[in-house]
């Protein structure tokens, strides 16, 4: 799947869970990390065909990422399974949405076996992917008028605060929100509180 689909999807999991934005931020890192294996693309195609979803996406790596992350995180125990639990979600939204010709070799480099899944779709054109990008940023958008933050929040604070405010100001507008005008008095209240001419006499 794309990364940015990978990003949301730590951030949206992340947000289940009593975290710190710094955790917050590693949940993406985790969620994210096993495609660090498509680097290879910068010593060419062949290299890149030959370590993408081999190096990165395997159960090895996933564990020594989870720990690393962990350990510079203040819930340790927590994070460590959050960390692990979102690698396994880029595994499985990789084994459907990375296309038919894409496996996974999940016991590398003691076993060199590639599960591929008979189901997967393709990765550019099909709905699937886009349906769940979406999904996801709507969760991501639902996140920042709730919760006050975004992906960004520990990146760019400033920009953080200003996307919430945005999100927050159109959903308020959506959603017909605006405070009611006051009430207009009645002719009669009108009428009854007008102060009258023999009133001053």
């Amino acid at each position: 799947m794309h990364i940015p689909t990978h990003i949301m999807s730590g951030w949206c999991v992340a947000n289940l869970f009593d975290l710190t934005p710094r955790e917050r931020l590693f949940s993406m890192i985790a969620a994210t990390a096993a495609d660090c294996d498509g680097v290879g693309w910068i010593f060419g195609d062949e290299a890149y065909w030959r370590l993408h979803h081999l190096a990165g996406h395997n159960a090895f790596f996933g564990i020594l990422a989870s720990m690393a992350l962990a350990a510079f995180s203040m819930h340790r125990a927590k994070s460590f399974v959050i960390y692990l639990a979102l690698f396994h979600l880029h595994l499985l939204m990789d084994s459907f949405g990375s296309g038919p010709d894409w496996g996974i070799s999940y016991f590398w480099p003691i076993q060199v076996k590639w599960w591929i899944n008979p189901h997967a779709w393709a990765f550019f054109s099909s709905w699937q992917n886009i349906t769940t990008a979406g999904v996801l940023l709507l969760w991501t958008l639902v996140i920042a008028a709730t919760n006050g933050r975004t992906p960004l929040e520990m990146i760019t604070p400033d920009l953080d605060r200003r996307l919430v405010a945005w999100v927050r100001k159109y959903a308020r507008h959506s959603g017909g929100s605006q405070a009611a005008p006051p009430p207009v008095p009645s002719s009669a209240s009108t009428s009854s509180s007008a102060p009258r001419l023999y009133d001053k006499m």
